[in-house]
């Protein structure tokens, strides 16, 4: 039984065009995410994530401003970050930026925290990649303490200690639903359990239902360590149109380019139309028609038990008035038929 599920979007900001293909500037973008996140909220989407990264490609390098921004124009939907790089952030600050914003949107916001895929954020603020783990599990540690929104005594190697000290302002509810946002890795799934912290799986390639056990994994780490049931996430790349092969034929151009501008920084080939469609058949690419993208949430929803999915609808330069499109659907076609067909497999 998965029981209440609820369905979100993920934006990274890409860097989008106008209708002659070039680049709109970063402060439009910006903007339109903000639009984007409004016809979420009015959807009916129950989460809006807005991701963080320093390249020239994303916008965003300041999510809590821009969903700062959205709180001012939305009623219901929650808020949070997908993912902040704690890595290569204070989590004073973090914890801070985040109390604030759950104070703006009357108690909406969410933190996904995570050790990030890209690396630019670790020289633009000083921090050597050597260190990588270290600074994950001691920031992610001070992290925990400062959510129960008490004095906090804390010392590692990686900031400065903290003898008996408030941290200001804290929330109303007493504090704010935290995820650890991983990749795959089970060492990152028994690390959340032993935080007692929500777990949001990133699938971004090949079969979901190969993520079951670490799904299984996670419900074994809590129970052994005598936790509550916590709620999983999954996040997984997608697209909506009318129909599939509108779907596919706008977004394989723009998803095309973002990914195999990731991958030449990664030493990956090319990726073929082929892939791209095998993706889509069988793999982890939410892509085409509302029935169609509806069918195969609810297939991974029901195969791994989680409580959340994620839509991460935006890809590379794939326009702004696609993406309304997109959001648009999800919030009134697919959340819907997807909650229609969990309810009828019980």
């Amino acid at each position: 039984m998965t029981g209440h599920v609820e369905f979100g979007l993920d934006t990274f900001g890409d860097v989008t065009v106008d209708a002659e293909g070039k680049n709109l500037s970063y402060a439009q973008v910006i903007r339109d995410v903000v639009e984007e996140a409004v016809v979420a909220d009015e959807t009916g989407v129950d989460f809006i994530g807005v991701g963080e990264h320093h390249r020239d490609d994303f916008a965003v390098s300041s999510p809590e401003m821009v969903l700062a921004a959205i709180a001012g124009q939305t009623k219901r939907i929650h808020l949070g970050s997908a993912v902040t790089v704690l890595s290569s952030d204070d989590p004073v600050r973090v914890f801070q930026r985040f109390a604030t914003l759950d104070a703006v949107s009357n108690g909406r916001a969410e933190v996904i925290l995570g050790r990030g895929s890209f690396t630019e954020s670790f020289p633009l603020f000083g921090f050597e990649l050597s260190d990588y783990n270290q600074l994950f599990e001691e920031k992610l540690e001070l992290f925990t303490e400062l959510l129960k929104e008490q004095p906090v005594t804390w010392s590692g190697g990686t900031r400065a200690a903290l003898t008996n000290q408030s941290v200001f302002p804290t929330t109303e509810g007493g504090s704010i639903k935290t995820w650890i946002g991983v990749g795959g890795s089970p060492e990152s799934v028994v690390r959340a359990a032993s935080y007692g912290l929500p777990l949001m799986l990133a699938i971004i390639g090949g079969e979901p239902a190969r993520f079951a056990p670490y799904v299984d994994l996670y419900h074994r780490a809590l129970a052994q360590l005598g936790k509550p049931t916590l709620p999983i996430g999954v996040h997984s790349p997608g697209f909506i149109a009318d129909t599939d092969e509108e779907a596919r034929e706008i977004l394989w151009p723009h998803y095309s380019v973002m990914r195999d501008r990731i991958g030449k920084e990664r030493g990956w080939p090319t990726m073929t139309r082929a892939e791209f469609d095998e993706e889509a058949e069988h793999g982890s690419l939410y892509v085409g028609s509302p029935d169609t993208v509806a069918a195969k949430i609810a297939k991974t929803v029901g195969a791994l038990g989680v409580q959340r999915f994620d839509l991460k609808y935006s890809a590379g330069p794939l326009p702004h008035g696609a993406l309304m499109r997109a959001v648009e659907l999800y919030g009134t076609k697919v959340i819907p038929q997807v909650r229609e067909r969990l309810a009828s497999q019980g």
